[in-house]
């Protein structure tokens, strides 16, 4: 169930689960990413582009673990989609005293590639992750997903994000064409809802998530470039 977002604030600052704002490597990549950032906001702001950046999105970078799905062992691994970038970012939040969330959304994605669009059978993403920080009163959404370089071999102007307005998907691309679609919002949450992301991941895409943890299924900057 999605959280109250005016209550139990204290959720948003506690270690969790997947949101492992305790880990100490988790902790030393936030103290390094904020470096001398005076504030929250500029302090979030620098989380951002760092876990956006640094850590290429990969779809087919995924397994059953619960691993696959959170801050740790997105961090570890130096990559992810978007559900384990959005818990680190998170969790890089709270690991710096800024309350932060996790939040989902289905989107339809025109831009993937014809090799992840024919192992999913669909363009429809399902639980799409973001994070949301409390910034001056207020939760300021950011999505990390798509990293810098990835964003430049798709065409796709790279989300920049203030601290300030919500950082969502770009509607078109560069070239004017449609990008993403945002279609239900599932809410925010203060762990990562790992069980109904794996079994709702298992009803829409099919052996996915099995072929995935066998190997690369696949390279999504290759097969962007290539397109």
């Amino acid at each position: 169930m999605n959280d109250d977002p005016k209550t139990d604030d204290a959720r948003y600052l506690a270690p969790g689960r997947l949101i492992e704002s305790d880990d100490p490597a988790v902790v030393a990549f936030a103290r390094q990413a904020a470096g001398d950032a005076s504030g929250p906001r500029e302090t979030a702001v620098r989380l951002y582009y760092q876990v956006r950046d640094r850590l290429p999105y990969d779809p087919y970078f995924m397994g059953r673990e619960p691993r696959y799905f959170g801050a740790a062992g997105c961090l570890a691994a130096g990559r992810g989609f978007c559900v384990p970038k959005a818990a680190l970012l998170a969790a890089a939040g709270r690991a710096l005293g800024i309350p932060s969330r996790v939040g989902y959304a289905d989107v339809r994605n025109h831009l993937s590639s014809p090799r992840l669009l024919e192992l999913l059978g669909t363009d429809l993403f399902i639980w799409h992750g973001y994070t949301e920080f409390m910034l001056e009163g207020r939760w300021v959404k950011a999505t990390p997903a798509f990293n810098l370089g990835l964003c430049e071999k798709f065409g796709v102007r790279p989300l920049e994000f203030d601290g300030g307005a919500d950082s969502l998907f770009h509607e078109f691309d560069r070239a004017g064409r449609r990008h993403m679609e945002y279609l239900r919002d599932r809410g925010a949450f203060a762990e990562v809802p790992y069980d109904d992301i794996v079994a709702e991941f298992d009803a829409a895409y099919p052996g996915f998530i099995d072929f995935c943890a066998k190997g690369r299924a696949g390279d999504l900057a290759r097969e962007a470039q290539a397109d």
